[in-house]
């Protein structure tokens, strides 16, 4: 098995509605972002997938979250926008897309500090 993966980040303002402190106030964050894939074996050129691919197709989900207020985003006008949810939410938009039958989507990792993170390993993930 080979986990293969990308980081890239996005700028965005959210607020977590009824949240019990300084967090239900409107505040931003750098997060980070890592998506791995899976793969249970390599091409002809010896890839799982290409890193190329990879970053374009994450970078088009996730370009979909930058400079935005994530409050506003229909992904999120019902459901706050916590790092969890973000970490479902790109999950979901590229389980499609980064799905083969020599790999499939792993796992998304969301940060929204340096210390502070969390990783969606998504239904289903073995292969």
């Amino acid at each position: 098995m080979f986990d293969i993966f990308i980081k890239t980040h996005f700028a965005g303002a959210h607020h977590l509605r009824e949240y019990p402190g300084n967090c239900e106030h409107p505040h931003g964050h750098n997060w980070n972002v890592q998506v791995t894939v899976r793969a249970t074996e390599l091409d002809e050129l010896g890839m799982g997938i290409d890193f190329k691919i990879l970053k374009q197709k994450v970078n088009g989900v996730v370009d979909t979250l930058d400079h935005r207020d994530l409050n506003e985003h229909p992904a999120f006008l019902s459901q706050n926008p916590s790092s969890e949810h973000i970490a479902v939410y790109l999950f979901e938009q590229l389980r499609n897309s980064l799905h083969h039958d020599r790999y499939r989507l792993y796992s998304v990792e969301v940060r929204e500090t340096e210390s502070s993170g969390l990783t969606y390993y998504g239904p289903a993930t073995n292969i």
